[in-house]
Parts: C-alpha cells; sequence; structure tokens
C-alpha cells in the first residue's frame, strides 16, 4: 500500500487507541476481558495525566451503549458499530474489523486532531494498519499475545496461521512496535523478522495506590474468613491461618490452572486451600472450566478449591494479599501482570519459566520460577515458602521492592516521547 502525503506534526495532540475486541471499561476476569483491558484502562489515564488526550475506540457490544464515554478529562472511550450489538464469538470477530475500520476511520477523519494510532491485540492491527495508509498516520502495535508463540506453546488457535500472517503483515508496516520486555522483543525478531530499531522495550506499571503490601490476616478478615468463635486481641474476628494459593486470570487452557490444581493435590498440607478469582474466556473457557471442576473432584479437593467471581480490578490486592503464595502457571506470557500485581502486593510468585514473567520474577529472590509443567515441580516450590516463614517475608518483601520500579507514569513518560518523535518521521512503508 501507499500512503498519502504526511504533514508532520511538532506536538502530540490527541492518540487513537484502538481495543476492537474488548473495553477498558469491562470487568477484567469476564469474557474475553483480561490483562489488556488493565494494560489500556491504566496506560490511557496516565497518558491523559501526562497531557495526551486519547480516544479509545472498541467495538459496540451492546445496544445499550451511549456512543461515547468521559472516563476522566483526556481519556474518551468510543463505542463504533461494527456487527451485531451483542456479544459475539471471537473466532467470528475478524469478519467484523472491515466495519471498525471503516467507522475509527471516519471519526478521525471528521475529527481532524489525531496524530497518532496505537492498535492493541492483532485484530485492532489489522483496522490500525488499514487505518494508517488511509489517513497518513504512524501506527504503534502492541500485541499482548502472538500467534507463533502460542503455537510454540501448543496452545495455538484454530485461525492461527490466517493469524501469524496478519501479525507478520501488521508487524512489517508498524511505525514502532511495543515489546513488554526483552523476551517479547527476541520473540517479535524470531517469529516475525520484525526490525529490531524498531522495537520498543515498554513495560507495563501497577498502581501502587491500591497495590501495596498488606498484612495477610487482616486481609483474609476483610474477606471475611474470619475462624467462628475465636476472637482476636483487637476484639474481632481472629483471620483463618490456613495456607492459601491464590490464581488469578481467566479460565482457559493457556492460564494453567489445571496444574495449579494437580499442585495443591501435591502440597504435604491437607489444610491448604486454593482460591480462583477468575470465569471462563474465550471459546474453550467453559469445557475448560468444566474439565478443572471434573479434575478438582477426582482429585478429593471439593473442600479445598474456591471458585471466586471475577473482581473489580481495584479490589484484587486484598485477595493477594490474602494469599501465601501466588501461582501464574500459565503455558505462555507476554508479560505477566498478575505476577506483577501480586508482587507490588508483597506475595512471593510461584510462575512458569515463559516469557515476560522471566522479567518479572527473579528467581530465589522474588519468587520462583518453574521450568517444568508437572504439578509436581510447582508443589515443590510452594512448600518450599510455606515451611520457610523467613523465606517468605524475604522473598516478599524483595518482590515489593522490585515492582516499586514499575509504574504507567514512566511508561506512559517514554511513550508521549516514542509518539512525539514519530510524528516528526517518515511513515515505514508496506
Amino acid at each position: 500500500m501507499g500512503a498519502p502525503p504526511i504533514t508532520l506534526a511538532l506536538d502530540m495532540h490527541r492518540l487513537a487507541v484502538l481495543s476492537f475486541h474488548t473495553s477498558p471499561l469491562a470487568q477484567p476476569g469476564v469474557g474475553d476481558s483480561g490483562g489488556m483491558n488493565v494494560y489500556v484502562r491504566e496506560l490511557v489515564s496516565a497518558l491523559a495525566q501526562a497531557g495526551v488526550a486519547c480516544d479509545v475506540f472498541t467495538r459496540a457490544w451492546s445496544s445499550e451503549l451511549v456512543p461515547e464515554v468521559v472516563v476522566e478529562p483526556g481519556f474518551r472511550v468510543i463505542h463504533v458499530q461494527a456487527g451485531p450489538a451483542a456479544d459475539v464469538p471471537k473466532e467470528e470477530l475478524p469478519g467484523l474489523v472491515p466495519a471498525f475500520t471503516d467507522g475509527v476511520v471516519d471519526h478521525i477523519a471528521r475529527s481532524g486532531d489525531v496524530d497518532a494510532i496505537h492498535a492493541n491485540y492483532w485484530l485492532s492491527g489489522v483496522a490500525g494498519h488499514a487505518a494508517k495508509h488511509r489517513l497518513g498516520l504512524p501506527l504503534v502495535s502492541t500485541f499482548h499475545t502472538l500467534a507463533r508463540v502460542k503455537s510454540e506453546a501448543d496452545d495455538g488457535e484454530a485461525d492461527g496461521r490466517t493469524r501469524a500472517q496478519a501479525e507478520a503483515e501488521v508487524i512489517a508496516c508498524s511505525d514502532a512496535i511495543l515489546a513488554n520486555g526483552v523476551e517479547e522483543a527476541e520473540q517479535l525478531r524470531r517469529h516475525y523478522d520484525a526490525d529490531a530499531a524498531r522495537i520498543e522495550v515498554v513495560p507495563p506499571g501497577v498502581d501502587h495506590a491500591f497495590f501495596a503490601p498488606g498484612h495477610r490476616d487482616g486481609a483474609r478478615v476483610a474477606l471475611g474468613w474470619g475462624t467462628p468463635g475465636r476472637i482476636s486481641a483487637m476484639g474481632g474476628r481472629s483471620a483463618d491461618q490456613h495456607p492459601v494459593l491464590l490464581f488469578v486470570g481467566r479460565i482457559q487452557p493457556l492460564k494453567g490452572l489445571d496444574v495449579a490444581v494437580a499442585a495443591l493435590a501435591e502440597l504435604d498440607h491437607p489444610d491448604a486451600e486454593l482460591v480462583v478469582v477468575g470465569g471462563p474466556s474465550g471459546v474453550d473457557g467453559p469445557a475448560e472450566l468444566a474439565r478443572v471442576q471434573e479434575l478438582v473432584a477426582d482429585l478429593g479437593l471439593i473442600a479445598r478449591v474456591r471458585f471466586v467471581d471475577p473482581q473489580p480490578h481495584h479490589l484484587l490486592p486484598t485477595w493477594y494479599r490474602a494469599a501465601d503464595v501466588v501461582l501464574v502457571p500459565s503455558r505462555s506470557e507476554s508479560f505477566g501482570l498478575v505476577a506483577l500485581e501480586a508482587a507490588a502486593c508483597g506475595r512471593p510468585v510461584v510462575a512458569a519459566d515463559v516469557g515476560g514473567l522471566r522479567t518479572v520474577v527473579s528467581h530465589g529472590v522474588t519468587g520462583f520460577l518453574v521450568d517444568d509443567r508437572r504439578p509436581q515441580a510447582y508443589a515443590a516450590r510452594v512448600a518450599e515458602i510455606l515451611g520457610d516463614p523467613g523465606l517468605a517475608e524475604r522473598l516478599g518483601r524483595q518482590a515489593a521492592l522490585r515492582a516499586s520500579g514499575y509504574t504507567w507514569s514512566t511508561a506512559a513518560a517514554r511513550l508521549r516521547r516514542l509518539y512525539t518523535d514519530l510524528s516528526a518521521r517518515h511513515l515505514v512503508r508496506c
């Protein structure tokens, strides 16, 4: 494709953020809402506070949605009509991208004050790629997950080849490709031959006003986990003292909840409990939830695995603080926001030795990385933490210290400079 003549901007006025298949207003952990929702919402909020006005374009998934929602000054969510105003199976969404693209291009053309496009996920990338050429605007792409990486982890999608080809085309024409960490940057180069000069490593952040260390027993009492009949020195119910493992995230094969359940069965702690905060996600989500529940029954763990509905993001810190260990046994992760949030709350993480988790979790310092899918390997690391309070305390303290370096304001400051710089460059051409 050829781009129209470019008028170079010297200052960043407004950014168009594309989040086609999921809205930053949606509850994380429900349907396809997850870490990407948090990423878009928190990053855009930080950009708005840094002086970059942002319009987030997302597909109108309900007839009850108003066309525009002002979240805060400088942060608007714009609902674009594309297909039925209802939930659509994810595998059918690619067919709606052209209509979404038309809506985005029309809105930007009418407003006339957008300086760059930032697309999130491959579907938004396809829309952003087309919009770039139609509007002559620089394109920044964040993929969050990559088809060829998921395939490498034996979790490829039915349309994986089509998606991978689309990702390759978007990567080849993006003016900047954001990687959450050095692992994702390497994946972009290895799997897609991305130009290293256009890869920018910009880690996500965490809201430390909410996600901060706190007292475990106080968090348990706040969640109503007090032990009946026992009175604490403060006059309230004492907290339960049994070991608690925590899993937070969407229930889908990629996230490895079955490994967490089986690891609980391997622990030599008959009073230990696994708390699962999240709901089924994607076309395979309901079947995966049923499979995990069957596994729970087969292992005799019905009384020791608690399924909790997805929680508002600002309430998650209490759940993290109430846990002794947070498990992240994903098959692949571009970053691992759950691991970062748990660390910010001062909780050790036992995570899979994959992708961005290698950056978030420092093995033996803030938690443990496990390079083995066997539940016994996870159970051994959890037992090490539960059996040594001093180790648990050191890991949690170092985790919080390490997490303090990740802030949304830092990410926003780096991206503001990048957007401004891109507006003064010639666009990359297909």
